[in-house]
């Protein structure tokens, strides 16, 4: 076989082997937005839930990075709007988790308010997404039952006003047709299991945050998967 016919034979490969690549996956692009809940207060960074997340979708073949987790503990949506959504529309996610409320509630926010300040993180989070429904949204665990949380008001209805706000969670996001990862019933079992909890007997414990990590996945799998 002589020079020419080895280049030609060559060139022909390598233009078949070109067109017959298959393309990588384009990489998601992830942000959470939320409390001490999603940025993992009291567990180590890659204990909480969205990094547990990541790392579990990866391993489904759904090609994922986390760009950012600007949540921090004791925000309310109001920080949200302020300061995390500014973070949140400069990096250009192409998907994202919100998960919000606790501490509207714990601080005396009214339904109402709480209402009309989701809708506005909605309405920009949503803007800012390729695709609008690749927003899943989470509900608010039920604190009340761990055992600092259990000393906080005594005489108020937790669990009760609680799920008034996940219901507003839930009736915004099917307003939109979003997907949403409900947390409140398996949050339940901090209650009698010391485990789950913190040693600052509040926030959720690295066992806790692989059980809501669990509950969210399926959702999130289902939605990415589209």
């Amino acid at each position: 076989m002589n020079l020419r016919k080895s280049i030609v034979i060559f060139f022909f490969l390598t233009v078949i082997s070109i067109l017959t690549a298959q393309p990588e996956p384009q990489k998601i692009l992830y942000i959470p937005i939320g409390d001490s809940y999603t940025i993992g207060t009291g567990v180590a960074q890659n204990q909480a839930w969205p990094n547990l997340l990541v790392g579990h979708l990866n391993s489904k073949g759904i090609p994922i990075k986390l760009l950012a987790n600007p949540a921090r503990t004791g925000w309310t949506t109001q920080e949200v709007l302020e300061k995390e959504l500014p973070i949140f529309e400069s990096l250009d996610p192409n998907f994202a988790t919100l998960m919000i409320g606790v501490n509207d509630y714990y601080q005396g926010v009214d339904a109402q308010t709480f209402r009309v300040r989701l809708i506005q993180i909605l309405d920009r989070m949503t803007a800012k997404l390729p695709q609008k429904n690749h927003l899943v949204l989470i509900t608010i665990p039920d604190f009340s039952i761990t055992p600092a949380g259990r000393k906080f008001h005594p005489e108020r209805t937790f669990s009760e006003e609680i799920n008034r706000f996940n219901e507003i969670i839930k009736e915004e996001a099917a307003s939109r047709r979003l997907p949403v990862a409900d947390l409140f019933q398996v949050s339940k079992g901090m209650e009698k299991d010391p485990s789950l909890v913190c040693p600052d007997g509040l926030h959720p414990s690295f066992k806790e945050h692989l059980l809501w990590e669990e509950t969210i996945f399926p959702t999130v799998f289902s939605n990415l998967k589209k």
